[in-house]
């Protein structure tokens, strides 16, 4: 799969790389904009953005919230180790983890703990909360650590082109 991605990264031309950034920046450009700002007439823009979309190299459009705004200014960083690492349990404990709101992003580790798990909650409080009433009730948790996030120094949406 590695080798896969690595060829098909190959075959972005500098032109792709340019959409790419520029739809990163701002996904919301008409086709119009992003042919001006990367160089090109609009429709060879637009064919080379379908063809970027079609080869899986866009993987969505989405907005990004606010998440203080929201009322959930919180980051937790949870470090999680499960009691048994069978597919079954694995696949268990992901499934009813993705479905936890609190939940913005999950990992499956190598290491010291099983999952890496990245929480959006209101205050302290709301961890409490979110632990006693969803995380734990999940079955199958040996032993959780928790870290809040004093500020956030890098964050991106996606890898840079």
């Amino acid at each position: 799969m590695k080798a896969t991605r690595r060829k098909d990264s190959l075959r972005l031309d500098e032109t792709d790389r340019r959409i790419l950034r520029a739809m990163q920046a701002d996904a919301r450009l008409t086709t119009a904009e992003l042919a001006n700002k990367v160089g090109l007439s609009t429709t060879p823009c637009w064919n080379r953005l379908k063809r970027l979309e079609k080869q899986g190299y866009i993987d969505g459009y989405v907005a990004l919230l606010n998440q203080e705004k929201l009322g959930l200014p919180e980051t937790v960083i949870i470090e999680i180790t499960l009691d048994r690492h069978d597919e079954e349990v694995l696949e268990r404990f992901g499934e009813l983890l993705a479905g936890l709101p609190e939940v913005i992003e999950a990992y499956l580790t190598t290491g010291d703990y099983d999952y890496l798990v990245k929480v959006a909650v209101e205050s302290t409080a709301g961890y409490e909360r979110f632990l006693r009433e969803k995380l734990y009730r999940i079955p199958g948790i040996r032993h959780s650590r928790s870290s809040f996030a004093l500020r956030c120094l890098k964050k991106l949406t996606s890898v840079q082109v």
